[in-house]
């Protein structure tokens, strides 16, 4: 089992794989102090298990966890933290286990009976849904690595085939989610115009009719206007109303 420590303290790191290195069949890939780290760590290397801290600097390991249930293969997440507040919110994104620090020999060994568990569970077909808490970036793989975009960056959202290509403020990436799991999940962000394209409620001006009586709406940052279909078009107008 392939694992990758994320913690900020080297030497709650160091105590980790010292317990790792008495349990038959891992092996520890990459050892991180924050979560920007801990994501790159795992598009490198793909591995089964996380042993994630929850507060370390920049994103932490509540949303690092929410992002990695997007990744395929997934890996199984486990937090070891210093405190016992934030199971509740653990769990909700999906952890197996919830360890507090000093992490005991016994409860490491039982996490990872845990997550061999539910890896052979998913192998066979069984993986359970997403969590369902809102995430304050999104994130493109890149070749075996990955870009995050803050979502307060992102301009609009279009599907294109099985991907949906991602506006923002530094130009476009693909993520591999579907617009309506996004429009789920940012929909006090981002209003749809059309079945295949959501937009920031603050990019948005006006709509304008053409000769073609077609309606598009004009994006403060926007390079072009933007199609709005018949049936958006009312809701859309009262969108802009409030703004």
């Amino acid at each position: 089992m392939k694992i990758v420590i994320a913690d900020d303290e080297p030497l709650a790191r160091e105590r980790l794989r010292t317990l790792l290195a008495e349990q038959p069949g891992v092996e520890v890939v990459a050892e991180v102090g924050d979560g920007h780290e801990a994501l790159h760590a795992c598009a490198a290397h793909d591995p089964e298990l996380v042993l994630l801290d929850i507060a370390m600097p920049g994103i932490d390991g509540l949303e690092v966890a929410r992002h990695l249930q997007a990744f395929e293969p997934r890996p199984v997440v486990v937090f070891c933290t210093a405190y016992d507040a934030h199971a509740l919110s653990a769990f909700d994104a999906e952890a197996v286990d919830y360890l507090v620090k000093p992490v005991r020999p016994e409860r490491l060994a039982s996490a990872l009976q845990r997550a061999r568990a539910l890896t052979a569970g998913r192998q066979a077909g069984t993986e359970g849904a997403r969590g369902g808490k809102r995430r304050t970036h999104l994130c493109a793989r890149l070749r075996g690595s990955l870009r995050l975009i803050p979502v307060e960056d992102v301009r609009y959202l279009q599907a294109e085939e099985k991907y949906v290509v991602v506006h923002h403020a530094r130009g476009e990436d693909l993520i591999e989610e579907s617009l309506k799991a996004l429009e789920d999940e940012f929909g006090d962000r981002f209003v749809r115009i059309h079945r295949n394209c959501l937009v920031a409620r603050h990019e948005l001006v006006e709509l304008k009719r053409g000769l073609d009586g077609h309606v598009h709406a004009i994006l403060r940052h926007g390079d072009k206007p933007l199609e709005v279909s018949r049936r958006c078009v009312a809701q859309l107008r009262d969108t802009i109303r409030q703004l």
